[in-house]
């Protein structure tokens, strides 16, 4: 069996679907005659560890852990753990900031290049070259962010001369929240250097979405290939429990940022509960994960708190039997015009959620008839038969992410300034019983309704972002770069 190095911040993962990657093809890769050697920190920065996930990981996979130093023990000290707004879910955002929090950023900007890991890539090339000269590997691969995991590829490649695959799950100096920072004129060109190396250097480079592929390949003749996130056909074969509450649940699972806040959906949903009290009294919106406080303050303000959840962290199967059993599964972005070329890593989840048959029990419920667009379709002229979830997603509708949501039949875009009130009605007035799959959408603008075409369709449209498939990819590509 080939053996591959893979280099990663992240293990074990948090319960994050871009996160999880390597965790699934570390899954998949033995049964492609591949041995995964994952090569972690000991002690790394994380904001929840899903033990779950480990009963996953197969025997033949070697785990490498060595401690590294982060700057992060003295930032919680100064500033207070969770404290600061907005700071708990991306503190590296356009959103307004105390003093502390903005000389805390000058420092982590201009002080720790590319990131505050980057004091761990000495000590790691070090302690690999040595562990690799007496258990040698076919290819090397490393996975970021954190960005700086690639300069330890870079030095292992320059040294020692084995095949290196640079994966990004995020892009670098094209990454959202890249123009956020307060950085020096010398510090920004030296991030702009760093990331041409690592594109130059590298045998080959992997992109998440076809528009970063593209970026990167506009900027390096290294080969540049695209293989997505995905999600485990495995975490939807569990049956669940027929939900029998009546409720009209809106989910989201996984970090929910200040600067993704869905205010119009807020407000139109208050909007609905004000017109039909039978609506209030069924709504409920779930979040599940780490929520910045300003999401919270934002639904509370509009009236929603009685409808409110907070789930706090799940493990990574509660939370897909959340997406499951959601009558609409809420995707929204985050602000700044480079996110809309990435897909959000639990898209895929997302989607193969809305593809599949769905255990859940609302019934009918009652929404104001007014404007409400009636639906021509088999589930419509059926009560008795059920939908799983619509995808409705919140920022650009000209995103990479909405693109994928209209290829694929499992969702719908909603721009940020745009009432989804029909959409919410178009749902709400479907029923729900245990058994019966998806709510999609039509291709082109949200101003027609929910359509549900059959399964099959959607089945197939999701396949090809499998775990499993796209693992498949991954080994072809590791063969081609160590002789086949």
């Amino acid at each position: 069996m080939r053996r591959v190095l893979v280099i990663t911040y992240y293990w074990p993962p948090t319960g994050g679907s871009g996160v999880q990657r390597w965790l699934k093809f570390a899954k998949y890769l033995p049964s492609q005659g591949w041995q995964p050697v994952i090569y972690t920190p000991s002690n790394p920065e994380q904001l929840a560890v899903d033990e779950s996930l480990l009963a996953e990981i197969p025997d033949e996979v070697e785990v490498l852990k060595r401690p590294i130093r982060e700057p992060y023990a003295i930032y919680h000290k100064l500033m207070g753990r969770g404290s600061a707004k907005g700071s708990g879910v991306n503190p590296i955002n356009s959103q307004k900031k105390s003093w502390k929090q903005r000389l805390m950023l000058w420092i982590r900007s201009n002080l720790f290049v590319p990131d505050p890991r980057a004091g761990w890539v000495r000590p790691s090339v070090k302690f690999l070259c040595s562990y690799l000269e007496e258990h040698p590997v076919d290819v090397i691969v490393t996975t970021g962010p954190p960005q700086s995991v690639h300069l330890i590829g870079r030095g292992l490649h320059r040294r020692l001369g084995v095949p290196w695959v640079a994966d990004f799950r995020d892009p670098w100096t094209k990454m959202f929240f890249f123009e956020n920072l307060p950085l020096l004129p010398w510090v920004r060109r030296r991030h702009f250097r760093l990331e041409k190396s690592v594109l130059d250097e590298a045998t080959a480079v992997i992109s998440v979405t076809p528009r970063v592929q593209a970026d990167f390949a506009a900027r390096t003749s290294t080969p540049v290939h695209l293989i997505t996130n995905g999600y485990d056909e495995s975490d939807f074969a569990v049956d669940l429990h027929e939900r029998t509450d009546g409720k009209f649940r809106i989910v989201h699972t996984g970090l929910f940022a200040s600067d993704g806040n869905p205010l119009e959906l807020w407000n139109a949903l208050a909007g609905l509960c004000s017109e039909s009290s039978d609506f209030a009294q069924r709504l409920e919106i779930r979040l599940a994960g780490k929520v910045d406080p300003e999401i919270v303050d934002s639904i509370v303000e509009a009236g929603l708190g009685a409808q409110l959840k907070l789930l706090g962290y799940l493990p990574h199967p509660e939370s897909v039997a959340e997406l499951r059993q959601a009558d609409i599964i809420l995707l929204p972005l985050r602000h700044g015009s480079e996110y809309s070329k990435v897909y959000p890593g639990k898209i895929f989840e997302c989607m193969a959620a809305a593809a599949g048959p769905s255990a859940k029990s609302k019934g009918q419920v009652r929404v104001p008839e007014k404007g409400a667009r009636h639906l021509h379709s088999l589930a419509a002229e059926t009560p008795t038969q059920a939908t799983a979830a619509a995808i409705l997603g919140v920022g650009p509708t000209d995103s990479a992410a909405a693109e994928l949501l209209r290829a694929t039949g499992t969702g719908i875009m909603y721009d940020w300034d745009a009432d989804p009130s029909a959409f919410i009605r178009d749902a709400a007035a479907v029923p729900s019983a245990a058994g019966k799959g998806p709510v999609c959408v039509p291709q082109g603008e949200p101003s027609t309704g929910i359509a549900r075409p059959e399964q099959r369709h959607r089945a197939a449209a999701a396949s090809d972002y499998s775990r499993r498939a796209l693992t498949a990819r991954l080994a072809t590509l590791l063969s081609s770069l160590s002789g086949g």
